[in-house]
């Protein structure tokens, strides 16, 4: 920029000292930038007063080089420069903006914890839902009623009855007997049978609860589930058999889920849930 404004200096320069350069300009011949005017009269009578000249023109006296050609050589110039400057600016700013990474002050929010879930309660595999609704099943011979998760499917083994869902289930027995069970009774009497015909039998406790229907005898064990038809794979169950009785008839309630699942509000609603007729 300092060599531009020098030469625009240079060129108000000339245009004052030496006006008489701009009017040979109509009668230097063309294309004779090797020729200079030496005679004295300022319109030259013949061509016999040109005089060769071999060496560069000197930019001071040179008929040629005029101040227009001046100010239109330092204009483009300027313009070049000026493109440059301009190029040499947008890429020095693109160079920051790329180079510098944006800094926050705050912590950017997650989808979970910006967006309300509408989903429904998310339960550990086998549990329950707390909001489960229960249906009333009647036994066969009207002995009994008791309440059974709703939608759960249905089946028949044998004599029993069996409602599952997954890897829980709920299965009703009926059986005639002449006395109350007891906790040695159920010790004596019931482990060998359970633990001959359990997958994976792993023996809990014997003991006494108290339900809606009366006193009851709680035996626990772990098992091995049977394999899912979809997934082929097999799960630790736990297990909880009540047997309730009365005036010579036995019912019992086999509860299993996943070992590890929360199912004791479940389980405590259905136990509770006996009647007899």
């Amino acid at each position: 920029m300092p060599e531009l404004i020098n030469r625009l200096v240079d060129c108000q320069v000339r245009l004052r000292a030496a006006p008489a350069e701009n009017h040979l300009r109509a009668v230097v011949p063309p294309n004779s930038c090797s020729r200079r005017w030496t005679g004295r009269h300022q319109n030259p009578p013949d061509r016999e007063h040109w005089t060769d000249v071999h060496q560069p023109f000197d930019r001071r006296s040179s008929t040629k080089s005029t101040v227009p050609e001046c100010i239109a050589e330092v204009t483009m110039r300027f313009r070049s420069s000026r493109v440059t400057l301009i190029t040499g600016l947008l890429a020095a700013a693109v160079a920051g903006g790329c180079g510098q990474s944006p800094s926050t002050t705050g912590t950017v929010p997650s989808a979970s914890s910006s967006v309300p879930s509408a989903a429904p309660e998310s339960n550990t595999a086998g549990d329950i839902p707390d909001n489960q609704v229960y249906v009333t099943f009647t036994s066969p011979d009207n002995l009994f009623t008791v309440s059974v998760p709703e939608g759960w499917s249905r089946s028949t083994v044998g004599a029993d009855t069996v409602f599952s869902d997954k890897f829980n289930s709920i299965r009703v027995q009926t059986a005639a007997r002449a006395d109350a069970p007891t906790v040695d009774s159920a010790a004596s009497e019931e482990l060998t049978p359970i633990a001959a015909t359990t997958p994976g039998y792993i023996p809990g406790a014997v003991s006494t609860v108290q339900r809606g229907a009366g006193q009851a005898i709680l035996i626990t064990y772990t098992a091995t589930s049977t394999a899912d038809p979809v997934t082929g794979k097999s799960v630790s169950e736990a297990v909880e058999r009540y047997e309730f009785w009365r005036g010579g008839h036995e019912v019992v309630l086999t509860l299993t889920g996943a070992h590890g699942a929360d199912n004791v509000d479940p389980w405590r609603a259905v136990t509770d849930s006996l009647q007899w007729s």
